[in-house]
């Protein structure tokens, strides 16, 4: 029999940790003496102290050890763990993906106007409605237009909190002129439909955002900065990219204080 002292130095546990296994019920001594309070340990109990700190140091929490060591639900527990271990590799290695490619850009100096972050953009409703423009100045014609036409068709109608307005670029391509586009809002339940107009659901989607201030005009810095990125970090656009509007003509005076959210919708390959 080993004293707790001796026996956490065979152990290579702290004393405040035997105690702490023994008032949760995961390691008690073998044998308490009644007249001054001494613990002592057999050296059998090695194994299970052993056992006990190699399920630490896998990431167990002290439950799911009293689970493991009494033999309840093993299997379960032991997958679980394997696969959150797993899921926090993955994230680690995107993470390093995603620094070196950082550590690169500033090395070259390239883009240090932008930055990329993955985001989750959650399902919504809104209305949309399809257009071709002849130029991008058009823009600040048709969509005040279309908010004014949807809110007689719908006088309930309320668009969502925060703002969520956007437009999609069907050409699958940049273009200057003859733009096919779709422009859509986000609200806070649908409408009726009427003259060109479509209320429904948006399911959400992960995305690659890009902040842009500034005039339009060179707003394709922003989008070939987000396109990069996916290339460079593994990952694979899904569908048609999103340009949301945050700040612009209609809060904001002065160009430089236009803000615009490029939204790339995006897979890990």
């Amino acid at each position: 029999m080993y004293r707790i002292g001796m026996f956490s130095k065979l152990g290579r546990v702290t004393i405040k940790t035997l105690h702490h296994y023994d008032e949760v019920g995961l390691l008690a001594p073998a044998y308490v003496d009644e007249e001054n309070g001494y613990r002592y340990y057999a050296g059998s109990q090695l194994f299970r102290l052993n056992e006990i700190v190699a399920l630490r140091q896998m990431g167990f929490s002290i439950p799911e050890i009293s689970a493991l060591v009494d033999g309840h639900n093993t299997a379960g527990i032991l997958e679980q763990r394997k696969a959150e271990l797993e899921s926090e590799m993955r994230d680690l290695s995107d993470q390093i993906f995603r620094l070196n490619n950082y550590i690169h850009q500033q090395k070259e100096g390239h883009f240090m106007d932008y930055q990329a972050v993955i985001k989750e953009i959650p399902a919504c409703t809104v209305f949309s409605a399809r257009y071709r423009i002849p130029n991008y100045k058009a823009l600040n014609e048709v969509m005040p237009a279309l908010g004014e036409k949807v809110g007689k068709a719908n006088p309930g109608v309320k668009c969502a909190e925060p703002n969520y307005c956007f437009i999609v670029y069907l050409d699958g391509e940049y273009r200057e002129t003859d733009i096919h586009i779709e422009i859509c809002q986000a609200v806070v339940s649908p409408g009726k439909d009427s003259d060109g107009v479509v209320f429904k659901e948006l399911p959400a989607i992960t995305a690659v955002s890009v902040l842009h201030r500034g005039d339009y005009s060179d707003i394709g810095k922003a989008y070939a900065y987000a396109m990069q990125w996916v290339e460079q970090n593994g990952y694979r656009v899904t569908d048609l990219a999103r340009e949301s509007y945050i700040d612009g003509v209609w809060n904001k005076t002065n160009v430089e204080d236009w803000l615009t959210e490029i939204q790339v919708p995006v897979e890990k390959k």
